[in-house]
């Protein structure tokens, strides 16, 4: 990947996260934790990997219903030609490892 590329992915990051922290009218919203973002190719979408606090995995259903609002408030803060379109999903990466610790742990 080149450098305005993995530039581009840590930019739509750390916007996202604010403009969640302040800009979105939901409170819940608020303890949204952006954890990676990964761009196509082409710049028309960019996968968006979140977590929520414990048990508050139901929160994806608000995030998806502000979507449209936070790309247009994203694209008047990025400076590239096209806006990508957004896909949340759920990051279970660290419910995975901590699964895989305790299996480990387990077999001692």
């Amino acid at each position: 990947m080149s450098v305005k590329f993995e530039r581009l992915e840590g930019i739509i990051r750390k916007e996202v996260s604010l403009i969640l922290m302040s800009e979105v009218k939901d409170p819940t919203l608020k303890w949204v934790t952006i954890t990676d973002v990964q761009l196509t190719k082409d710049y028309s979408l960019a996968k968006i990997f979140v977590t929520f606090p414990q048990g508050q995995a139901h929160l994806i259903e608000n995030l998806e219903k502000a979507k449209g609002f936070i790309r247009s408030s994203l694209g008047s803060k990025l400076k590239v030609k096209k806006i990508p379109s957004l896909i949340f999903e759920i990051d279970d990466s660290l419910e995975r490892g901590n699964r895989i610790e305790e299996i480990l742990k387990s077999t001692k």
